[in-house]
């Protein structure tokens, strides 16, 4: 699947080669045969998504994947209305800067308990340097949802990404967390 990607040189900024995983989006039989390699991948029932591309492969598990039973969406800031104290902020190192983005514990309550745990799957297009998911998984992991009075905890099952960029080391740094699962290896 990788021939189907495109590269951009210096972009965000000179230095970082830039994977384009919107020709996935281009062809219908690709896509079909992307998202079916993507459910077999997520295993969890919750699937945490980061804006805007995590959005494009985790909706459709809604219908495709049959134990997929919620998508808790991840937004940058000012995305997402919020009641007081529903919204989480996460601090994340990017292979750039830093950035920060936000979920809600009350998308994570609405979503099927495994047990005593809401178990997910975080699920993104590229892993580059692993600095999105590993802080999104460290803020997920320390978090208590309270549903109908009581505590459950967030465990990350595994994280799933379309394009793994094997030279970055990304994969290695997320392993001390949960399973790396990755469609495509450049």
């Amino acid at each position: 699947m990788k021939e189907v990607l495109k590269y951009y040189k210096d972009f965000p900024k000179e230095g970082i080669v830039f994977v384009d995983i919107i020709p996935f989006l281009q062809n219908k039989a690709v896509y079909k045969q992307l998202t079916a390699k993507v459910a077999e991948a997520c295993t969890a029932p919750n699937i945490v998504a980061p804006e805007a591309r995590g959005f494009l492969f985790a909706a459709p598990l809604l219908t495709e994947a049959q134990h997929v039973e919620s998508i808790i969406p991840v937004r940058k800031s000012g995305k997402l209305p919020f009641a007081e104290g529903d919204l989480k902020e996460v601090l994340i190192e990017k292979e750039y800067g830093f950035d920060k983005l936000y979920y809600r514990a009350s998308d994570i309550a609405a979503g099927k308990l495994t047990g005593d745990t809401f178990e997910v799957t975080i699920l993104d297009d590229v892993l580059a340097t692993g600095g999105t998911a590993e802080g999104l998984a460290e803020s997920l992991e320390s978090l208590k949802v309270v549903v109908d009075g009581k505590e459950y905890g967030v465990k990350v099952k595994e994280f799933v990404f379309i394009v793994e960029i094997e030279e970055l080391g990304g994969k290695a740094r997320l392993e001390k967390i949960a399973p790396v699962r990755s469609i495509t290896v450049i």
